[in-house]
């Protein structure tokens, strides 16, 4: 009876284990994205000039999808373009502020809002899809704007930076890559959560956003930042990021800084690197500094 009951109990935990695996590998995608269908601000909020583009994606059903975006032309005379590319929870409306000081650096920008975001197409996320989501944006600049690759730079925060690290790894033309509290990959980030060290995770992961992959194989100008006290996302995977890619490079670490207020912490120290790195002073040699405030 005890021996039955045993065997009993053991079958049911396999059932259990192999029932979360399957569960993990069918919905990983809803640990990843967490879509938000509100937009807390516009840029009639902060007086910009803009445009709302609806890009049309065919899909392998038949239907018709939409990447929404924002344009927001340069008011000087200047041919450089920066892709803004959002994180994991928030749509194109939190980046925003930074959009408002790249325009006052010189720079034409492209909000991209994936799908299952914002205004965009409402459905469920993965890496697949954000990445087709991003090269529409790509071909929109390139083929109806007919801006010049080599103008374009790309800026991406948390998993923004990984989808565009990924965009780069395509287009190697590009004119610089600007990566904010990103991660190495998805499987490192799963090491460093421990939450599923039970699970077969090389087995069941899908969805890999392997940025330290494709950093090695860049051929632009880089610049890495991350917040010293980064709850999120350690700064050891942007120190990894940095030490894998080809110069020139730089890493910029805020002490003080968490995931989400680099820019804020960082302040003028932050956005004079920036505009050194836009302006080509980060093509001298690649660098690795830590702000001090």
């Amino acid at each position: 009876m005890i021996l039955k009951s045993g065997l009993m109990i053991l079958g049911l935990s396999a059932i259990a284990y192999f029932s979360t695996c399957l569960f993990l590998f069918v919905r990983q995608t809803h640990f990843i994205f967490f879509p938000s269908r509100l937009i807390s601000m516009t840029p009639d909020d902060l007086g910009l000039p803009y445009e709302d583009i609806e890009l049309k994606i065919d899909t392998n059903y038949g239907t018709v999808e939409t990447v929404h975006c924002w344009w927001i032309p340069t008011k000087f005379d200047s041919e450089k373009v920066i892709i803004d590319l959002h994180g994991n929870r928030n749509t194109i409306g939190a980046n925003l502020n930074d959009a408002e000081q790249f325009h006052q650096m010189g720079l034409s920008v492209l909000l991209v809002e994936y799908r299952g975001y914002g205004r965009s197409t409402n459905r469920s996320p993965s890496e697949t899809t954000v990445y087709e989501d991003v090269e529409t944006a790509w071909d929109y600049l390139v083929n109806e704007r007919l801006i010049n690759p080599e103008n374009i730079y790309i800026f991406g925060h948390s998993l923004g930076g990984a989808i565009a690290i990924n965009l780069a790894y395509n287009h190697p033309e590009i004119a610089g890559l600007i990566i904010e509290s990103s991660f190495t990959n998805i499987r490192e980030m799963v090491d460093y959560k421990k939450k599923y060290w039970m699970f077969p995770i090389d087995l069941i992961l899908t969805q890999k956003f392997d940025s330290l992959a494709k950093v090695p194989s860049l051929k632009m100008p880089i610049l890495l930042t991350h917040g010293g006290e980064d709850e999120l996302i350690p700064p050891t995977m942007s120190q990894a990021l940095f030490n894998a890619a080809a110069e020139p490079k730089q890493l910029l670490i805020v002490p003080g800084a968490g995931h989400n207020n680099v820019r804020q912490v960082g302040g003028n120290q932050y956005w004079q690197t920036v505009q050194q790195f836009l302006t080509g002073y980060h093509r001298e040699q690649g660098r690795e500094e830590k702000a001090s405030m």
